[in-house]
């Protein structure tokens, strides 16, 4: 009986290198079909380089729902009624890093030419008071939250002005991450001394080495799902400044030319839209004008959109619900 337990052992744990193997195997035929399965969900386009970190991403899944290889996980994720699991198998393989004050010089450009701009025009009468905002790909909120302190430094509420930032991302997981609003205490250095001040509360306690945003800031932004690739998206109105920074490079040129046709419908015919430094819409949007190196304007007046005004919404939500 001794001599059987070494064996035993060694079979036992054969079998558990067996399973992590088959979580981690994916045969070229099922990783295209795992290709075209995200694509169609999110207009993501994984190349044949992101072999290993599909599995890598998925493997945890399958351990959790107790399955024994992808092909048992497609099977499963493919069934009409699983898009619930559809929606976490997109939140596995999305990229979520970000920073606050992320491309510093957009933040410059709009206290400089655009803010003053706008502060002045309010006080004449040739604009609304309420400005809308959306981050589209917000990720974890860290970007949201940057634009929501630099427009409470500006227009604050005891001066008339009302506020508003929809924050919006495909992932459910970094949603709920930026809902909550904490973020390690390492990150303050990424946000200017006046902002870390004025909208940041250090934890204390069981929440040392984190910080967390003031009710004030979180007041202003709103949380919401949107895959841009969607054919349509459960928003309302227009926004005066759409950031679509570092969310474009995940699409091949056809879903860039989609996820921009759809953005651009929420955007105001003065409006100003913001993609990331790697990010060119020379051929993907012929009617945008460029302002700045990544920031455009719709071409003309003749690109109004046939939505509301940002100030034809006071009172209304800028989600569908």
């Amino acid at each position: 009986m001794a001599r059987g337990k070494p064996d035993s052992i060694s079979h036992a744990a054969a079998s558990r290198l067996r399973e992590v193997h088959d979580r981690h195997t994916l045969a070229p035929a099922l990783f295209s079909k795992f290709q075209q399965l995200i694509y169609r969900e999110s207009g993501i386009w994984l190349g044949s380089h992101k072999h290993a970190l599909l599995t890598g991403r998925l493997a945890r899944r399958l351990r959790l729902l107790g399955l024994s290889n992808m092909q048992e996980y497609y099977q499963l994720v493919t069934q009409p009624d699983q898009l619930h699991e559809r929606a976490v198998m997109i939140d596995c393989i999305a990229t979520n890093e970000t920073h606050f004050f992320r491309e510093p010089r957009h933040f410059d450009f709009l206290e400089r030419q655009i803010f003053p701009q706008w502060q002045a025009e309010a006080a004449t009468g040739q604009r609304s008071t309420r400005l809308r905002v959306w981050s589209a790909g917000c990720s974890s909120g860290e970007e949201p939250y940057s634009l929501a302190m630099l427009l409470l430094k500006h227009f604050p509420a005891d001066t008339g002005w009302e506020l508003e930032v929809l924050a919006t991302d495909i992932s459910t997981r970094v949603l709920e991450r930026a809902r909550e609003a904490f973020y390690p205490l390492e990150k303050a250095k990424e946000i200017p001394p006046e902002y870390l001040r004025a909208y940041m509360l250090k934890g204390r306690g069981e929440h040392k080495g984190v910080m967390k945003v003031s009710p004030d800031l979180h007041r202003v932004v709103r949380f919401a799902r949107v895959n841009l690739h969607a054919d349509s998206y459960p928003i309302l109105g227009s926004f005066d400044l759409i950031f679509c920074r570092n969310v474009l490079i995940y699409f091949d040129q056809e879903s860039k030319i989609k996820v921009i046709a759809g953005i651009l419908r929420y955007l105001s015919p003065s409006g100003l839209l913001f993609v990331g430094h790697s990010e060119h819409l020379g051929q993907i949007a012929p009617n945008l004008t460029t302002v700045a190196p990544t920031i455009h304007a719709l071409a003309s007046p003749s690109g109004a959109l046939p939505h509301q005004t940002a100030a034809d919404c006071n009172g209304r939500s800028s989600v569908l619900t």
